[in-house]
């Protein structure tokens, strides 16, 4: 067992395996999962996990280079999170995202019941 990091063996697996320019969503309770992508389900009950403590265990250990949110989303604490991460952010229309989202690697489901909770990470390199 590790001491840190993550510690859901395949989302460990799932980051560890990220190419640059490839895509991980993390997503609130109900985004729908496009047929094909791989869906990693945390969700236990309405808010846990929640998507702030998935989102920072997912970036604590992924080379982030780029970010993208739903315009829709308008929760202040969610957006400071994500801005945290010091990559560029940007905003597309709900369907847009959720277009994107079916050429990601996979969707990690959190138990956020937040709408709009969901943001499509693009892998970097760490040089």
């Amino acid at each position: 067992m590790r001491e840190n990091g993550i510690w859901h063996p395949r989302l460990a697996a799932l980051v560890a395996g990220l190419g640059h320019t490839e895509t991980i969503v993390v997503a609130d309770a109900g985004l729908p999962v496009p047929p094909g992508v791989e869906v990693v389900h945390l969700a236990v009950t309405r808010d846990v996990p929640p998507f702030l403590a998935v989102l920072d265990a997912i970036t604590d250990e992924l080379v982030v280079e780029a970010a993208t949110v739903a315009t829709e989303l308008t929760d202040k604490a969610l957006l400071r999170g994500i801005r945290r991460l010091k990559v560029p952010v940007d905003a597309v229309a709900h369907e847009e995202l959720k277009a994107r989202s079916q050429h990601a690697t996979a969707i990690v489901r959190t138990g956020e019941a937040t709408p709009y909770a969901n943001v499509i990470l693009r892998a970097g390199v760490p040089f």
